[in-house]
């Protein structure tokens, strides 16, 4: 460490703490200082392959307008790029939704489902054999040097960060736990040196010196990069062993911590009281269904939460203006293309919903996605279908690199003269396990929160279907219903015999949207991005006002449904009811079983 002195360092349970010492006050200071290379203003021309800062926040909503108090988010980004507005997560928690955006494939194919073992963390990621075969390892592969500060993945800890150490980075400087997320004593842990505990310290100003200092080094290479950075912010703060979530009596969770800079910033800010909002009557199945109605301490304090989390990410938005200043400093901008996300979205009232995510509502499973660089369009808003699975081929196509057959996604069109390529209309999503109340009213889980669904958007529909481990099923019609208060799946208080979809029964849309869902729910490769395909190989289907031709009514009828004989926590495969769909033939046999 350079630029100051060390009174102590100390081995506290496995993490060596650095106490910076202020020789005039004898007090802890906050750091501030590159930790290694020298920023180099020259402009050093730009490298063959165009470079890639990747910036990943944690639990950031669009659904809530948090990028409407970013304004350097928005000068350099939403202004300069392009907002993918119909870009979702597949998975609604963030290990599983990481692990799939750093490999390109579905949770039910990494099968990494939960934050921590046995179903997920860091020692899933290895033990599936992805420390060796995901994004940063592809790119060194192609000529990149690769950096990444940060957040990486749960279950990463002060324990098991060197067994192995994490692979495919030039140099890192990961977020640990027990302490990721924990504001003002986070743990750190730079390449294969120890970890340490920056005790008193905000994560983001650590964050900022450590993400500076990596671009600065990236750029001094003279090679093309890839820069990760992911600041905990807005996820709330937690103390304790968050290893061990199934006992939340050892984990107190809590609202986001700003710097201090930021605290006082929007004290009027609210909750955006959408129809969704702490509603009259509970909305959704399962667990969510008995829900009851938010009481005024809770909605004060939900109010709280949602400021709480427009000034943590204040230090967020700091953090994006000086990686702009740097980068244009030393002539690396116009060659360099920049993505702002988020892990999975966040609800804080809706549905009556205490702070969380881990359910398939909008609030959750849609999130930023921006990009800017060469050739995007500039202000500009898309309403493409993308996801997650689609950021790994994505950037492989900007490196130039050949496409990967394991990929289950599709390179998303970024400049504007790909705008009107043809996509597919759908996004499948996936969860296992329990859902999880956070803030200081938090700390209730939620069993049996298992389920698959279907969002489906194209010219006149918008739709969510979703069948959940106990067999209850969910069908909203978003374009009259966009906030998802009426199930109108049949059987529920809302089902109407006469509501019609793209002018079609309502059981026979259903038929459909399972039938493509059953497909996607085990699909690999090629089969997630065409799943119609699947189901009609002869390819006169395409989308589903392809599939509702009265030609195949029968054969919709007698397909399988997706169902589960049990709920489990994890990705167990005779849990999860049929795997196989059939397949529709015009001539000769006319449908047949598809393995």
């Amino acid at each position: 460490m350079l630029g100051f002195k060390l009174k102590d360092i100390i081995l506290y349970a496995g993490v060596v703490a650095a106490v910076p010492w202020n020789n005039d006050q004898n007090e802890q200071k906050p750091l501030n200082l590159p930790l290694s290379g020298k920023q180099n203003p020259s402009n050093r021309g730009h490298s063959r392959q165009p470079n890639i800062v990747f910036i990943l926040t944690d639990d950031q909503d669009i659904e809530m307008r948090s990028l409407d108090y970013l304004p350097f988010v928005q000068k350099h980004l939403l202004n300069k790029g392009t907002l993918f507005r119909n870009h979702f997560v597949t998975t609604a928690l963030c290990c599983p939704s990481r692990v799939s955006l750093w490999t390109g494939r579905h949770s039910h194919n990494t099968n990494v489902t939960d934050v921590n073992p046995p179903y997920g963390g860091y020692p899933k990621f290895v033990s599936q054999g992805f420390n060796e075969n995901f994004l940063p390892v592809w790119l060194q592969q192609a000529g990149y040097n690769t950096y990444y500060t940060g957040k990486l993945f749960n279950a990463h800890t002060t324990q098991n960060y060197n067994n192995p150490h994490v692979k495919g980075f030039t140099a890192s400087d990961f977020l640990l736990d027990p302490w990721t997320y924990n504001y003002l004593n986070p743990a750190y842990q730079r390449n294969h040196e120890p970890p340490i505990l920056y005790k008193g310290q905000h994560t983001i100003d650590i964050l900022i010196d450590k993400a500076n200092s990596l671009l600065d080094d990236a750029i001094a290479s003279e090679k093309p990069f890839f820069l990760g950075i992911a600041p905990v912010a807005p996820h709330s703060n937690v103390e304790g062993d968050i290893s061990d979530i199934s006992d939340l009596y050892k984990i107190k969770f809590s609202e986001p911590i700003p710097l201090k800079r930021h605290a006082h910033l929007f004290p009027d800010a609210k909750v955006p009281r959408t129809p969704h909002f702490n509603p009259d009557k509970p909305s959704g199945v399962n667990w969510i269904a008995e829900r009851p109605q938010l009481n005024k301490t809770l909605v004060d304090h939900n109010d709280y939460y949602y400021r709480q989390r427009l000034r943590a990410l204040q230090g967020v938005d700091e953090l994006v203006d000086g990686i702009f200043k740097r980068l244009e400093e030393n002539g690396q901008l116009d060659n360099t293309y920049i993505f702002y996300t988020s892990d999975n979205g966040f609800h804080v009232s809706q549905h009556r919903l205490n702070p969380g995510k881990e359910c398939g509502f909008e609030d959750d499973i849609r999130v930023p996605f921006i990009v800017r660089g060469p050739g995007i369009a500039e202000g500009a808003i898309s309403k493409a279908v993308t996801t997650h699975i689609d950021v790994a081929p994505t950037i492989f196509e900007l490196a130039g690199i050949p496409l990967r057959e394991d990929f289950d996604g599709l390179a998303i069109p970024l400049e504007k003269s790909q705008q009107k390529t043809k996509r597919h209309e759908h996004v499948n999503v996936e969860y296992w396990g329990f859902a999880v109340e956070e803030g200081s009213f938090g700390g209730t889980l939620f069993w049996n929160n298992t389920y698959k669904s279907l969002r489906i958007i194209g010219e006149n529909y918008n739709l969510y279907y979703s069948v959940w481990c106990n067999n209850e099923h969910q069908l909203y019609d978003l374009t009259n219903d966009p906030y998802q208060l009426r199930n109108i799946y049949p059987g529920y208080e809302y089902h109407d015999k006469s509501i019609t979809i793209l002018g079609a029964p309502l059981a026979k849309v259903v038929d459909r949207l399972d039938s493509l869902l059953l497909v996607l729910k085990s699909c690999k490769g090629t089969v997630c991005v065409k799943p119609w395909e699947k189901l009609h190989p002869d390819g006169d289907v395409e989308s589903l006002p392809d599939a509702l031709l009265a030609d195949f009514d029968i054969f919709y009828e007698q397909q399988e449904s997706v169902s589960y004989s049990r709920c489990e926590a994890g990705y167990i495969l005779d849990a999860e009811g049929p795997q196989d769909a059939l397949s529709y033939k015009r001539h000769g046999v006319h449908w047949s079983n598809w393995v």
